[in-house]
């Protein structure tokens, strides 16, 4: 009994000191009086799709230490190639496409036969497929581009983790583009900076230039040099005078890369059943290691009810790349009248978007007031801080959402059900707690027999 209460201990702070470690470096005060579902503040139109963010000066994402951002890519659309200062998860929230994480220093596995005498033909890094459900982890520094090769738009929504311990700038989301001119991305990034108290005094003497990718600040002669190439191909590197923004149209009808044909829904869904599960992250190296995870599928739920709904988790367990990032996500779908009973998030702040449908969503802190009572919907964002109790409630058209949280371990505590913390204290203590008899107690105990899912439907009076 001694050992096994030593035990928990130990791995209770384990979880703990990780959690906090990961976090330290720009840790901010949650003082949060008022929490808010928020839309984007502003859209950035390119010529094959849109942009759409989150101001992160916003209370709730500065307590959290994230940034949002929702991408809209067209048909045939190219989203350029870039990188940022904080690890990502991205979700799919419609369509198929390209995904590609790339990985400098790693093999160009992917490549075109060549014959004796032809010209040197394309090899480059693995192409991943994406499509709905799907889950992209994306370290910071790492180069990344998309490309929509479906029949609908392609909706993705992504977190940067601005707290985490990858980030060693400062607390707020820059993205560095290999190509292309993304003016009125960076116009908005400087009137983001402005607004923020740090910056402000860096940031206003700073004006637009015409070119704005990573290769515009060297001297095209030095390019020229490093390339090996002439400098009026440089100057095309540098997208001087290039309108179109950070998401373009494709020329040809598809994008021509060297990549496995499509596989239908079942060889997916085959695959990601069989195919990964012998993986536990030491076979993995940096080159191949596992990047995406699909959680939209009910049968493969964690959590499973077929008339109340169903919620998938992503940790590191599953993915250990996530172990890197430390970040996970948790994907939930509620059915009309579904509730996701009051709980509280262990070690982790969750930020909650929603897919489709709404819900009542009430949120109390550690002075039990109310910081939250209202009707979310399709397309807001709702920050629930570490602790703080939550209630989920579906409307009548049912509510689907994805949440992304702070901690590759994340852990969630009900407060009621067959696994709470009331369940498992003693009547006697109940009964003294909260000036109620034995019966009353015990009734509170063992009355709800659900874990995490429940229907408000035939609720008592």
């Amino acid at each position: 009994m001694g050992n096994s209460s030593l035990l928990f201990i130990f791995l209770s702070i384990f979880v703990l000191f990780n959690g906090c470690l990961a976090r330290s470096q720009f840790q901010t005060e949650c003082q949060l009086d008022r929490l808010n579902a928020r839309e984007p503040d502003d859209r950035i139109e390119s010529e094959a799709g849109v942009i759409e963010i989150w101001n992160p000066n916003h209370d709730q994402f500065q307590c959290a230490g994230v940034a949002l951002v929702r991408k809209t890519i067209e048909r045939n659309g190219l989203s350029l190639p870039e990188f940022t200062n904080a690890p990502q998860l991205v979700y799919v929230v419609q369509g198929r496409g390209f995904y590609v994480v790339v990985t400098p220093g790693c093999a160009e596995t992917f490549q075109e036969s060549t014959q004796q005498g032809q010209r040197l033909q394309d090899q480059h890094q693995k192409i991943r497929r994406i499509r709905e459900g799907d889950v992209i982890a994306v370290p910071a520094g790492v180069p990344y581009w998309s490309y929509n090769d479906g029949y609908r738009p392609l909706v993705v929504v992504k977190l940067l983790d601005t707290s985490n311990i990858q980030n060693q700038l400062d607390q707020f989301p820059r993205a560095f583009h290999l190509a292309g001119n993304p003016q009125e991305e960076l116009r908005q990034l400087q009137k983001y900076l402005q607004q923020g108290q740090e910056h402000q005094q860096s940031y206003r003497r700073k004006e637009q230039e015409e070119c704005n990718n990573i290769f515009c600040g060297f001297e095209t002669r030095t390019l020229a040099e490093a390339f090996n190439v002439d400098v009026t191909t440089v100057r095309k590197l540098q997208s001087q005078n290039d309108k179109r923004g950070s998401i373009v149209k494709v020329k040809h009808e598809d994008l021509q890369v060297i990549a496995p044909p499509r596989m239908s829904a079942e060889e997916e869904e085959r695959i990601e059943r069989h195919g990964h599960h012998s993986i536990n992250g030491v076979e993995e190296t940096i080159c191949s290691m596992r990047l995406q995870e699909n959680i939209g599928d009910p049968q493969r739920a964690d959590i499973y009810s077929p008339q109340v709904g169903h919620i998938s988790t992503l940790n590191s367990n599953k993915l250990p790349v996530l172990r890197q990032l430390r970040l996970s996500a948790e994907r939930g779908a509620l059915y009309r009248n579904g509730m996701m009973v009051p709980h509280w998030n262990q070690n982790a702040h969750s930020i909650m978007y929603v897919i489709r449908g709404s819900a009542r969503i009430q949120v109390v802190d550690n002075l039990g007031q109310k910081v939250f009572d209202d009707r979310v919907r399709n397309g807001q964002v709702l920050t629930l801080p570490q602790n703080y109790a939550v209630v989920k409630h579906a409307e009548s058209e049912g509510f689907d959402w994805i949440s992304f949280k702070t901690n590759d371990n994340a852990i969630i505590n009900p407060l009621a059900g067959k696994t709470s913390a009331i369940r498992a204290i003693p009547e006697e203590v109940l009964a003294n707690a909260f000036r109620i008899s034995r019966e009353e107690a015990r009734r509170i105990k063992f009355n709800a027999q659900e874990t995490t899912l429940t229907s408000t439907s035939a609720r008592r009076v």
